[in-house]
This record gives C-alpha cells, structure tokens and sequence, in this order.
C-alpha cells in the first residue's frame, strides 16, 4: 500500500475476491490494473483478469464536498440508461466499499475504442481530416441521447424538470460564494443577468451535464463512429440546451485564454462555436436563439467548478499542484461568460 495516509488506499486482493464472487464468470487469471488518466473529477481504474475487463468507478481521495461523486446514483441511472441507449456502459455490480477501500464504488463495462484527450492520435488523422467528422459525430451523439423518451425508460426519478433552469443558477451561484476566494470583475454583474434574464424552458430530456469530447469513446478505425458515453454522476432531467451550453463552452478555440481544460478542439477542422450552434439546431429542429444564454452559463459553471478545486487546493484539502493557477483559468472563464453575454464569442 506504500506510504499513503489511511484514506489512500484500495485493497486489490480483496477486490479481487469481491469480483470473483459477484461475477461468476470471470476467469481464473491473475488480475491486472492500470489507472486511467485523472481529470479533476472521479478516479477510474481498468481491471483485467484474463479476457474479462471492468472499469472501476470511485470517487476521488482526500476530502469530498458533500453529495458530491455519487456513485451509487451512476449505477443506478446507468442501469436505466443502458438498456434504451447502449452507448452508456453496463453497470456490472456496486459495493459501499466497506473493507475493500474508504469509499463507495461500482464496476462498469469498458467500452472499447479511443477518447481524444489531450490529443488527436495519429490513426485518426490529421485534425483538418478528422475534425470535421468528431464535430459532427459529437453533435449528432448528444441529438441522440436527447431523443431518449425518459418517462418510457422509467427514468423520472433521477431528475425534477419543473424549474430546472432556475434551480440551477441558483444553485451554482451558491456554490460560487461558497468556494470563493478573491474577487473577479463583473462575476455579481453577471450573475444578475442570469437570475433576471432566464428563458422559459419549453422541453424537457435526459441532461448529461458533462457532455464533451473525452467523454466519448470513439471506434479505433472509424472515428466517425461513437461506441460509448462516459461519466454519467451528474445527469438529470432537464432542459436540453443546458447541455448544449457546456459543450460549447468546453468546446475551445484557437484564440481562447486558459480554460484549465484539455482541449484539442482549438486545431484546424475543428468546428468553431459559431458552426457548432448552427449544427446543433439545424440538425435537431429546436430553438436556439437563447443560446447565448446557455453558453454564457456553461462558461459560468466550469469556472465554478475549477474554483471549487481551487478552493481545495488553497485550504490544503488537495496537494496536487496542477490546481495552484487554476485560479487564472477561473478568472479567464468568468470573461468568456461576460464576452458571451455581451454576444463577441458566438
């Protein structure tokens, strides 16, 4: 276990004794682990044992805000998801952890295939190739995942579409003030815009509220075909162009300042926002012309949640020093939500 503090620590042996009894028809092979590469969010670890592979799902170490990283809601939704939209993993089986780690976790399917990242790997191509294609491909995903009827998949309860939107401006606004530590200008300005500006939501679908690019997982030899859609802790039901919002605000641009974020969507061939918007409501019939609002919100909501690991990382919670500037990505959000507003970004 090496020189971790009590909470650092996943007892693999008795994962593996755990498995072998939840899943019968794993072989009798050594396991092996390999841990994905972290964002800011859950840690992921790919388990194999022979031919069989899972992926784990745990929440983070250290200090956890509360409700925050819920996995047994991941199982839960993943296990309606799943069956009326394949692209969502299987959810295998769920543990409180007990005495395997400190925390709760489950084991999922792991999709096979490729997750653009940090960068484009070079069997797909070029970005002016491919760029074109995972624009369009992201974009017809989400259109897809919105189609869900999810009062037939029985997926009412994971979500309260009534005030949705106010609900959360509301709430992130809160989680702001909470986690602040300096000031930033026009962020009070801008949060009144929110409150007084808020369109009437008229529909209402599956939210994913962590839709983008990494959380894709693209066929190897055809990157215009999406074999799976990860990270599912925050989805709800909702209005629809709230997601549209956050991925578009993840979705960069060549000339964008420090977001905090890996982005490879600022290359050649890459749709700009501009064009993303106008795929989007070309190719799902709906109205956008709030969408400014959204996207200014998705800004707003990413600063957050950078500001909240920074707020971490400044009482001590954290030790990881790639969060010590996040609070310049913060400040660079918190413009692009204003530039937004003021309508110079779409």
């Amino acid at each position: 276990m090496g020189n971790f503090p009590d909470y650092e620590y996943i007892r693999w042996d008795r994962l593996e004794s755990f498995l072998r009894k939840s899943i019968p028809s794993i072989p009798d092979e050594e396991m092996q682990i390999k841990k994905f590469s972290e964002g800011y969010s859950n840690l992921t670890y790919l388990i194999t044992i022979g031919s069989w592979e899972g992926v784990l799902r745990r929440p983070p170490f250290g200090e956890i805000p509360p409700r925050a990283h819920d996995m047994y809601r991941e199982y839960k939704i993943l296990s309606k998801v799943h069956p009326v939209f394949p692209l969502a993993p299987n959810p295998y089986v769920y543990s409180e952890g007990q005495d395997i780690m400190e925390r709760h976790f489950y084991i999922m399917e792991k999709k096979e295939g490729i997750v653009v990242d940090e960068h484009i790997p070079d069997s797909l191509g070029s970005s002016e190739e491919v760029g074109p294609i995972l624009s369009k491909s992201l974009i017809n995903t989400l259109i897809q995942m919105q189609s869900i009827d999810y009062q037939k998949a029985d997926l009412t309860d994971i979500g309260k579409p009534d005030r949705y939107l106010e609900r959360q401006v509301n709430g992130w606004i809160k989680r702001y003030e909470r986690s602040k530590t300096e000031e930033i200008p026009h962020v009070k300005e801008l949060e009144k815009w929110f409150l007084k500006n808020m369109p009437h939501s008229t529909e209402s679908t599956i939210v994913h509220n962590d839709f983008k690019l990494n959380n894709l997982v693209l066929d190897e030899h055809n990157p215009g075909v999406v074999n799976g859609v990860l990270d599912w802790e925050l989805s709800t039901i909702g209005d629809p162009l709230t997601d549209v919002g956050s991925t578009v605000a993840y979705w960069g641009q060549s000339e964008d300042p420090d977001l905090g974020i890996h982005i490879v969507t600022n290359q050649p061939g890459f749709y700009s926002r501009r064009e993303f918007v106008e795929e989007y409501a070309k190719q799902s019939k709906r109205d956008v012309s709030n969408i400014k609002y959204y996207v200014s919100f998705g800004f707003y909501k990413l600063a957050v949640i950078l500001q909240q690991i920074y707020h971490r990382w400044v009482k001590g919670e954290v030790r990881d020093d790639r969060f010590k500037d996040l609070n310049v990505a913060v400040a660079n959000l918190m413009e692009m939500a204003q530039l937004t507003k003021s309508n110079r970004i779409l």
